[in-house]
């Protein structure tokens, strides 16, 4: 049984008792599968526009951006907070990224994936309210903070986002845009993988022509597929390739794209990734002491894979679980797959 947390509980009891037509009924048993590609589970709340803007402060904390969004801290009577997410930008594009994300993060229940709390329809743009993840993102950490992520910590987070992307995947979703900026950390360093506004459901396991609906889903400079930027043709081997990418992050500590050099990471660490004895090169200065060289070898080797030019050539999700299993043996200690 999923619980609602207690502000959205009492928003709920309180506006049944004021007998509006604009509640959505919250069923705290998760229902049975409906598909073989999604399970749906509880409804989320319905909030109003001046609930929302009560407990946002009249969105006076602004704690993230995105590409057709801005995300604000609410904080509510009990002390509970969350992260409110407000679509801008055309009204058009903004209405159909709200309605594609709010669609998605209802059918998705998973450690690894950012939870959806509720909505609120009033306005034309849309807006979600979201777990709120308290640690920043994978970007902060990695490229602008004074501290840095021990070799485990950055192995721990590169696993957690392939089951994210594993789970993303059995339930026939595609994300679209995995990047840094789009893996949020809570407390602990765990990852919550975030930003739907991008994905598109019902893909098969082979690539797809995109249809109307599913040109929102662009993706971000260095991260994105260059198979795709050339042919339009969506699949999973996308999110598969920005895994790749955030794993070379992870590896050697520098930023996807190089604006200074006009150069993606996927292409600068090409010639190191071609030659195995130059993978201790690569890695991060900040974690050299501490990184066995076997395992950084394993990992430069799989993102090697991920990054391929041939989609067929690149692995699965599940098979980059297993992968990592086999090759960083704390992981298996760390880590039991959930079943969701």
């Amino acid at each position: 049984m999923g619980r609602l947390p207690k502000f959205l509980l009492r928003f709920k009891l309180r506006r049944q008792r004021a007998a509006t037509d604009r509640v959505a009924a919250v069923d705290l048993e998760e229902e049975e599968e409906t598909s073989t590609c999604v399970r749906k589970h509880s409804s989320n709340m319905w909030l109003s526009w001046d609930e929302i803007r009560r407990v946002t402060m009249e969105f006076s904390v602004v704690i993230g951006h995105g590409g057709f969004s801005t995300v604000y801290l609410a904080e509510f009577p009990d002390s509970s907070r969350a992260a409110v997410k407000m679509q801008c930008g055309s009204q058009r594009l903004s209405r159909r990224a709200y309605r594609q994300e709010l669609e998605i993060l209802r059918r998705l229940r998973h450690h690894t994936i950012v939870k959806l709390l509720g909505y609120c329809d009033d306005r034309e743009e849309g807006i979600l309210i979201l777990e709120y993840v308290p640690n920043g993102n994978l970007q902060e950490k990695l490229h602008g903070s004074s501290t840095f992520l021990p070799w485990m910590t950055r192995m721990a987070i590169a696993f957690q986002l392939a089951q994210a992307i594993a789970y993303l995947h059995r339930n026939c979703i595609v994300h679209g845009d995995i990047k840094a900026s789009n893996i949020l950390l809570d407390e602990d360093l765990n990852c919550k993988l975030c930003d739907f506004g991008s994905a598109k459901m019902g893909l098969s396991s082979t690539v797809a022509l995109l249809d109307s609906n599913s040109r929102m889903m662009v993706g971000s400079l260095g991260y994105t597929d260059p198979l795709y930027l050339k042919t339009g043709l969506a699949s999973y081997k996308n999110d598969v390739y920005s895994f790749g990418v955030v794993l070379l992050e992870l590896i050697t500590g520098m930023e996807a794209f190089s604006p200074g050099r006009g150069e993606a990471l996927a292409t600068r660490a090409g010639p190191m990734l071609r030659d195995v004895e130059k993978v201790g090169e690569m890695v991060d200065r900040r974690i050299r002491g501490e990184v066995d060289l076997e395992e950084a070898r394993a990992m430069a080797a799989l993102s090697a894979i991920c990054v391929s030019d041939s989609p067929s050539v690149r692995p699965s999700a599940a098979n980059i679980l297993t992968r990592m299993r086999s090759k960083i043996p704390f992981l298996s200690l760390l880590f039991e797959e959930k079943v969701s």
